[in-house]
C-alpha cells in the first residue's frame, strides 16, 4: 500500500522465512565470518573463471535458503534477483539452474534491497506465496569488469572500496516465525556530478540521505522510531559525508544507531582502503550478521538502506557521470508489532 510519495507500507508484514550467506576466503577474515553459512578457501571455487565462481555462490544461496525454508524449489513462485555484471548474467545463469519463474533487476549494490521491497510487495498483495530473492558479486570479477584485473596489480587511492566475494539470498512468505518487512522506500536517482569510479562512496551518499529523508517524511516518524539504521556499502568516507548531510538537513542520528554494511564486514587491518563494496556487501551483512542481531533481541526495528552506482564501463569511457540510488527496507524483530 502506498504511504506518502514513494513508500510501501505492508500491513500483512511479511515474514523472511529463511536466509542464506556464502563467502569468500577474504570474507572469512572478517568481523562477521561467524554469520555466515558457507565460506570458501578459495575465489575460484574449482571453476575455469571467476565469473562462474559467482554463478555458483549464488546458486549455493538459493539452495541453502529454499531448503532452510522446507521448501522444494517448485514451491517458490517468484525469483528476483540481480548482480553487476553485464547482463546481470550471474543472476541470470543461476536462475536457469534453479528452473522458477524469473525476474532479473539491476539496481547495482541497491539490489539486495530492491530485491526485498518487490518480494514483500508481492507477498503483501497476495500475489505470491514465497518468493526467493538474493545478490551477489565476486572481487575479481568486478575488478575485471569496472577497473582492472587484479592480475594488472594497479595501484588504489585510499577512497576505493573492496568489492565483497559473496552471495546471498532469503525466501519472504506471509507467515512464519522469522524477521518481518513492514515497509520499503524506493529511491530516486541522484546524480552529484561525480566522475571517479575509484569513489563510490561520494558518489552514493547524496542517493542515501534523500531515500533516508524521504522514508521519515513519508512514513511520518523520526531516527529515533529505528534501534538502527544502516547504509549498503557508502564506506568511511561516504558514511561520514552521508553523516554530515544528515544533519544539514535537520535530522540527528545517534552514532552507535548509524552504520554501514562496508564498514561491518572487515577487520581495519585488513586492506579494503574506504570499505567493503559490491552488491553482496549489503546481501551477506543484511541476511547474516544483522538478522541473526535481530533475532537475539539487540534491536526490535532496524531500517537497511541498501546504495547504488548504476555506472557501467561503456558510461565512464564516455565520461560520463555516476547516478546513484538508493532503497531502504524497515525490518521489525519476529513477532515485534
Amino acid at each position: 500500500m502506498l504511504k506518502g510519495h514513494q513508500s510501501w507500507i505492508f500491513p500483512s508484514k511479511p515474514t523472511i522465512l529463511s536466509t542464506a550467506t556464502v563467502g569468500g576466503p577474504f570474507e572469512a577474515q572478517g568481523k562477521i565470518a561467524n554469520d555466515f553459512d558457507i565460506l570458501h578457501s578459495d575465489t575460484w571455487l574449482e571453476q575455469d573463471s571467476f565469473e562462474k565462481a559467482e554463478k555458483m555462490m549464488m546458486e549455493e544461496a538459493f539452495d541453502l535458503a529454499v531448503k532452510r525454508a522446507s521448501l522444494q524449489k517448485g514451491d517458490i513462485n517468484y525469483l528476483i534477483t540481480g548482480d553487476l555484471m553485464n547482463q546481470i548474467i550471474s543472476s541470470s545463469f543461476s536462475a536457469r539452474t534453479i528452473g522458477v519463474p524469473y525476474l532479473g533487476i539491476f539496481g547495482a549494490c541497491s539490489t539486495s534491497m530492491e530485491g526485498l521491497a518487490l518480494a514483500a510487495q508481492l507477498i503483501d498483495s497476495r500475489a505470491a506465496n514465497y518468493v526467493l530473492t538474493g545478490t551477489c558479486s565476486h572481487n575479481s570479477t568486478a575488478e575485471k569488469q569496472y577497473r582492472y584485473p587484479t592480475e594488472y596489480g594497479a595501484q588504489k587511492p585510499p577512497t576505493s572500496q573492496w568489492t565483497v566475494t559473496g552471495a546471498a539470498a532469503a525466501v519472504v512468505a506471509p507467515q512464519g516465525t522469522g524477521p518481518r518487512v513492514s515497509s520499503a522506500t524506493i529511491g530516486k536517482v541522484v546524480d552529484m556530478g561525480l566522475t571517479d569510479p575509484q569513489n563510490m562512496g561520494a558518489a552514493m551518499a547524496p542517493a542515501a540521505v534523500d531515500t533516508i529523508q524521504a522514508h521519515f517524511r513519508d512514513m511520518q516518524i523520526g531516527p529515533d522510531y529505528y534501534d538502527l539504521i544502516v547504509t549498503g556499502d557508502l564506506g568511511k568516507l561516504g558514511h561520514s559525508i552521508a553523516g554530515k548531510l544528515l544533519k544539514k538537513h535537520g535530522f540527528s542520528i545517534r552514532d552507535e544507531a548509524f552504520t554501514d554494511c562496508g564498514l561491518l564486514i572487515y577487520h581495519d587491518n585488513q586492506e579494503v582502503f574506504s570499505g567493503g563494496s559490491g552488491c553482496a556487501c549489503c546481501a551477506t551483512v543484511t541476511y547474516g550478521h544483522l538478522l541473526n542481531r535481530l533475532a537475539n533481541g539487540e534491536w526490535n526495528r532496524i531500517l537497511v538502506v541498501a546504495t547504488g552506482a548504476l555506472l557501467s564501463p561503456l558510461s565512464f569511457q564516455q565520461n560520463e557521470s555516476i547516478p546513484c540510488v538508493a532503497h531502504a527496507v524497515a525490518i521489525e524483530r519476529g513477532g515485534n508489532e
